[in-house]
């Protein structure tokens, strides 16, 4: 891990990975309101006593005790991309609903939009590549998947997620406290609506 400037007011944990920063952040955020990206985490306030935390802090050994809520998201299995989604994965259709219903997914990290989170330990068997030409238009509640990653778009928006699913649950709600009903941390099943 790289601790690097971030002008005069936080700095920025370069990680190997994703759960390197993850476990970073749970080990820093009773001391900071650090923000966690795919391989960093913005740590805000003074760099000098910044850096004295960071020589006197390990990141968490694990991530078992940073779950804040848990969530169930009904989903509609009809995307668009659900058939290229069993095409690429090698399962069908039934066996990708399967396993992204079977595996609960955890919120890492806020994302492009206001109440994106991406999610992130589903079912390995589901990592696929991007489209190779983005939508211009995504609608509100599509559930997609992207690399290593779930996901459901809170607006619509243009996108190049792999479309497999809708739900009808609204991820930012500005008269909700918080606005983003997946905040990092919360635990999210998948069940299948039909």
């Amino acid at each position: 891990m790289n601790v690097l400037p971030c002008g005069d007011r936080a700095v920025l944990l370069d990680c190997e990975s994703l759960d390197e920063a993850r476990r970073w952040h749970a080990a820093l955020i009773d001391h900071s309101p650090a923000v966690l990206g795919a391989c960093t985490v913005l740590v805000p306030g003074d760099p000098p006593r910044l850096r004295k935390l960071l020589s006197q802090t390990t990141p968490a050994g694990a991530l078992d005790d940073t779950v804040v809520a848990e969530i169930e998201v009904t989903v509609v299995y009809d995307g668009p991309d659900l058939d290229d989604v069993a095409r690429l994965t090698g399962l069908t259709t039934t066996q990708v609903v399967a396993a992204h219903t079977g595996t609960p997914w955890t919120a890492a990290f806020g994302g492009f939009a206001p109440g994106f989170s991406y999610l992130v330990d589903g079912d390995a068997r589901l990592q696929v590549p991007r489209r190779t030409s983005p939508r211009t238009t995504v609608p509100a509640g599509s559930v997609g998947l992207a690399g290593e990653f779930s996901g459901v778009y809170p607006r619509s928006s243009p996108g190049g997620w792999q479309l497999i699913g809708r739900t009808d649950l609204a991820m930012w709600d500005t008269a909700r406290e918080p606005a983003a009903l997946l905040v990092p941390g919360t635990v999210v099943h998948f069940t299948d609506a039909t």
